[in-house]
């Protein structure tokens, strides 16, 4: 396990993925995408793990973009392929399990992106979130101009790309950039307990909610209509589905176990 990223197994199968370069207010390097894309490469294939969550070391900063100082010598066709080898937002969004952002403090550019390639996600009122690249005479390169006008609209996207602003977690949650601000001593309590509310549900059920919701973004409506009916009716063969249902009728809680 790399240095950069402490990857820990919580109870109620919750795992919890942290940037450890606090020194560097936890920006992303080459070692950083490396060690997130093979942890959820290994987590996907772990049953016991039903809910990851990602933050940063400290109480300053999520991540704070892309470390600048990887960027000095870099040619424009070396930068294409470190950003598609191994593409750590894609392997987010795509991961079979549903991912939380739990954002500590400052959030931009690849950090922003990074979060917005997770399925929540919930920041800190003293959070600073925003997509600086402009300031650098660059765009944003990980999905910036892609994901942020799916969650915000064109509008806020433009005014947040076009002018490097930085808007605080309270800002961020009116807007629709995240679900939930609250006070920095109450975040990783709301996010556990999130955690924990949605590691509680059928694993299955949950891959087939996130694939679904995600189909969205590229079907029209009813191709998205037939894909969400196609796994409505194959849950019906799990033995989740049969849980689920007895524990109703029996007036009890259901024990998933994801099969």
């Amino acid at each position: 396990m790399s240095d950069v990223l402490l990857v820990e197994k919580l109870d109620g199968h919750i795992a919890k993925l942290t940037v450890n370069r606090p020194e560097k207010l936890n920006a992303l390097n080459g070692a950083v995408r490396c060690a997130i894309f093979g942890a959820l490469d290994r987590l996907a294939a772990d049953d016991d793990v039903r809910v990851v969550v990602i933050t940063g070391a400290g109480d300053r900063s999520f991540i704070a973009g892309a470390d600048i100082s990887e960027f000095k010598d870099a040619r424009p066709v070396e930068q294409y392929r470190s950003m598609t080898r191994g593409d750590m937002y894609s392997a987010i969004e795509s991961f079979p399990k549903p991912v939380i952002a739990m954002i500590n403090g400052f959030c931009l550019g690849g950090g922003c992106e990074l979060a917005m390639s997770c399925d929540m996600r919930v920041a800190s009122t003293s959070a600073r979130i925003g997509q600086p690249e402009i300031n650098l005479g660059l765009i944003p390169g990980a999905g910036g101009t892609q994901r942020l006008p799916r969650l915000v609209g064109e509008g806020w996207a433009m005014r947040l790309v076009m002018s490097g602003e930085l808007i605080p977690g309270e800002k961020a949650e009116q807007i629709g950039l995240v679900e939930a601000a609250v006070a920095p001593e109450e975040l990783e309590a709301h996010v556990m307990e999130l955690a924990s509310n949605i590691a509680s549900r059928s694993p299955v059920a949950l891959q087939a909610a996130k694939e679904s919701i995600l189909a969205a973004r590229r079907m029209p409506l009813d191709e998205g209509l037939k894909f969400e009916r196609s796994w409505f009716s194959l849950l019906f063969s799990t033995d989740d589905m049969a849980e689920g249902v007895g524990a109703f009728l029996e007036k009890r809680k259901p024990e998933f176990r994801g099969s």
